[in-house]
């Protein structure tokens, strides 16, 4: 009956992964490769190299040299970037000025985490905040995740499945404060150490693609006929 519970709470996950920029399955995959599936000694070792900000939020900043690219060539490949890949419910522009240089967007990306216990079960998501600086020959790609947002199923935990049928789970949303959660705390107020380690490194590894992925897209273009040449 466990497996059915888990199975249950995964599909829900791949429903609501559905329309996003990056899958939560593929950036498992990728966080794995980069730094392994002990997600707690992951979180230990990045969490050394880390600090919140003065909102205790986690802030990573990169500039991105873009040769002579000009600051409206920029803002033109950077809009259509934000266009294709913040276009759902979920995933919003929430900025954009052309003449000030400026993009933002929130992301989104469900089930980075999740956890089935005995009462309860939970799932663990994220809606990282991406803002992009835009000058003559460089861009400045600021990623901040602010919380985790948690879905709780109180009821919902394995016990439920040896119940009649006569109580029903509840759902609740929580905002976890990242200040509350290891590794930047030593003991983990949610008394979830494995679910926040495994969130911290999910979102460690989102912060290394959405770098990525705009500097390939500044320096490449999208599709990679962009040329002025047609």
């Amino acid at each position: 009956m466990k497996r059915i519970i888990f199975s249950i709470l995964i599909g829900f996950m791949a429903i609501s992964v559905s329309a996003q920029l990056m899958r939560s399955e593929e950036l498992e995959k990728y966080a794995k490769e980069k730094f392994g599936d002990k997600w707690e000694n992951a979180a230990a070792n990045i969490g050394s190299q880390l600090s919140l900000d003065k909102n205790n939020s986690l802030t990573y900043t990169q500039v991105i040299e873009c040769g002579e690219q000009t600051k409206e060539k920029l803002y033109v490949t950077l809009n259509h970037w934000f266009v294709e890949s913040f276009n759902d419910a979920n995933s919003v522009i929430q900025l954009n000025d052309k003449e000030a240089g400026v993009i933002i967007g929130k992301g989104y990306v469900a089930g980075i985490a999740g956890h089935t216990g005995g009462m309860n079960a939970y799932i663990v998501s994220m809606h990282p905040i991406i803002k992009v600086d835009i000058k003559d020959k460089k861009i400045r790609v600021t990623y901040t995740v602010q919380c985790y947002d948690v879905e709780k199923s109180i009821g919902g935990g394995v016990m439920s499945a040896f119940s009649n049928g006569s109580t029903k789970p509840t759902l609740s949303n929580e905002q976890w404060a990242l200040e509350t959660c290891y590794p930047f705390v030593e003991k983990d107020a949610h008394k979830a150490k494995k679910t926040s380690s495994k969130a911290l490194v999910m979102a460690h590894a989102y912060s290394n693609v959405i770098m990525d992925k705009i500097e390939e897209a500044v320096k490449n273009g999208l599709v990679g006929n962009e040329s002025d040449n047609w």
